[in-house]
């Protein structure tokens, strides 16, 4: 096994361990699961009874991982390590992330590997995306990506393209855009903002004093927060959204603040969700809000004017995404949820 910076690299035949750097089949090294391994971490708190989830099969959960691997796609589901998967997918739906499976950023609660892919993309994947969403029947997608800073455009005109090879196919489908936030050049964001998409989405992930160490270096509560506001003013119509992540340590004035200043940007729709370690490697749980917690919050982000806000342990952003609008916080019920210890 050679090494890189003192980090084995493991080749691409072998299955890389959470930590390790390996290989990719396009030639460039990346790190497994987005951080490297480290040592030590703060006392693991157990998880309730109430994140329990269903596992993740049956012909319907069968039938879309084929299409995914049939037309060579990524998805946020199974790169993010998200808990909501056996449901989404057993459901008929994946949230397809562009662009490949590698992020150019290291956020430290993000398992998605991280790597510089050097250029590389997938000219075939806007039309293998467009004909997965055909094939699936789905009237609503989300389409998430990576961070690619190594593209002069962070990889907007590739998106649009995506966007348009859909509403080409099924013009029918809505389309959410879960976007990186390109650096804050606003020529990429209107590249975007202009394929014909529907909701247009940035997430702000925590609140602002636990910016970094939470995201990348390169990722900023400001710059994210004026991106949203940007989009509004440039396309009014389109509905813009953006998702806080709970249990890093922010406290309930912070909440407040950071829906406020989400707000003041004309952000339309917030989601709240746990944050959930996804390896020894990443940042600690603090603490494991209880759903009835999560009620609190959605009633003061309704008071303080977001058109929704879907709100519970286990949702994400784009959990559900196509029932934002239905303004019962997506159908979930932490009421019932609360009943096993919450």
């Amino acid at each position: 096994m050679s090494e890189f910076k003192g980090i084995p690299i493991v080749p691409p035949a072998a299955l890389a361990r959470s930590g390790e750097k390996y290989t990719t089949p396009q030639g460039f090294t990346a790190i497994k699961d987005g951080v490297k391994h480290s040592h030590g971490g703060g006392a693991t708190l157990r998880k309730p009874a109430w994140l329990r989830v269903p596992l993740g099969v049956g012909a319907d959960f069968s039938a879309v991982k084929n299409i995914v691997r049939e037309h060579r796609l990524s998805t946020v589901c199974e790169e993010a390590k998200c808990p909501n998967i056996g449901e989404c997918w057993n459901a008929g739906t994946a949230t397809i992330m562009l662009m490949g499976s590698v992020c150019t950023r290291a956020c430290r609660f993000c398992a998605v590997d991280t790597g510089n892919p050097r250029g590389w993309l997938d000219a075939e994947e806007p039309e293998n995306v467009a004909r997965s969403v055909e094939l699936m029947g789905l009237k609503y997608v989300v389409l998430t990506s990576v961070n690619r800073d190594d593209l002069s455009d962070g990889g907007a005109a590739h998106y649009a393209a995506a966007v348009r090879a859909i509403k080409r196919r099924t013009p029918a489908t809505a389309v959410e855009a879960l976007t990186p936030d390109f650096q804050g050049v606003m020529h990429d964001v209107r590249t975007v903002l202009d394929s014909g998409l529907d909701v247009f989405a940035q997430n702000v992930e925590t609140v602002e004093r636990l910016t970094h160490p939470v995201r990348d270096p390169r990722a900023g509560y400001a710059q994210t927060i004026e991106v949203l506001r940007a989009a509004k003013d440039y396309r009014p119509a389109i509905l813009t959204k953006t998702s806080l992540m709970l249990g890093l340590g922010e406290s309930d004035a912070e909440i407040r603040q950071t829906m406020l200043d989400l707000r003041a940007a004309r952000v339309d729709i917030l989601t709240l969700g746990q944050y959930l370690r996804p390896t020894p490697n990443h940042l600690d749980v603090q603490r494991f809000v209880a759903p009835r917690e999560f009620d609190h919050y959605r009633e003061w982000a309704l008071e303080i004017g977001f058109l929704e806000c879907v709100s519970g342990p286990l949702v994400r952003s784009s959990y559900r995404a196509e029932q934002a609008l239905a303004r019962n916080n997506a159908g979930l019920d932490n009421a019932k949820l609360a009943g096993h210890g919450g």
